[in-house]
């Protein structure tokens, strides 16, 4: 038996034109941990609860390890994270993630993501949250889809409000010994499917239906039925 067979999500891959979600297997773990090293966003600000970018590159990029390495050992049918490299033309520009607990049963995940800093601003950040959201609504039959994002990060709230998610409350968050808001949205079922063709990109989907399998989403359907 390979590795998809034993951990069916190293088998999933959602390609979007020249560009690509694939598991992180650790060949592209260190890859990601080198970019993160190099810089994920302006030192003057701060996109996380968890200030897990401060530090020097090498403490950097020690975090990004054990933070998958421990995402990969905390997976379960119950509460599961499945975070996939971004990558365009080979090169590993950051992560895409889905985040969900009883999934089977609310059928609602949040996505959150990084690019390295230097992959800023090229229009990628759109694309890969399209694709995520193909895979969650397309290929795992979601209902909603969250996310959320301090309001001080104005690129995240705008590809967010511009893919037509609808505002879902505030909360205030610790952020760096400070309050900070943070802003929630929702993108349900029925918005995703009132998308035209031409705000859809063409998505290929890999290894979902033993990912579905995997995170017993036939048995729950087979139950309701």
């Amino acid at each position: 038996m390979d590795l998809v067979e034993m951990w069916p999500p190293a088998g999933v891959r959602v390609q979007c034109g020249d560009l690509e979600l694939r598991y992180l297997d650790d060949e592209l773990l260190t890859r990601l941990a080198a970019l993160g090293g190099e810089g994920i966003h302006d030192p003057a600000t701060m996109p996380f609860t968890r200030s897990w970018t401060r530090g020097t590159p090498e403490e950097v990029r020690r975090s990004i390890l054990q933070h998958q390495w421990g995402l990969r050992g905390s997976f379960s049918r119950e509460k599961w994270s499945l975070e996939l490299a971004v990558l365009r033309d080979g090169e590993v520009l950051g992560i895409q993630g889905l985040y969900a607990q009883d999934f089977a049963v609310t059928r609602e995940a949040e996505t959150g993501s990084w690019l390295g800093l230097r992959h800023h601003g090229r229009g990628v950040g759109t694309r890969m949250r399209l694709a995520i959201l193909h895979l969650l609504f397309e290929g795992l039959d979601a209902e909603r889809a969250t996310t959320s994002a301090f309001a001080d990060n104005g690129p995240s709230n705008g590809v967010t409000r511009r893919l037509g998610y609808e505002a879902n409350g505030e909360s205030l968050v610790a952020r760096e010994g400070a309050p900070a808001r943070s802003l929630r949205y929702v993108m349900h079922r029925a918005v995703w499917a009132a998308r035209g063709p031409e705000q859809r990109p063409d998505v290929v989907l890999h290894g979902v239906p033993a990912l579905r399998t995997f995170l017993g989403l036939d048995e729950a359907e087979g139950s309701s039925r």
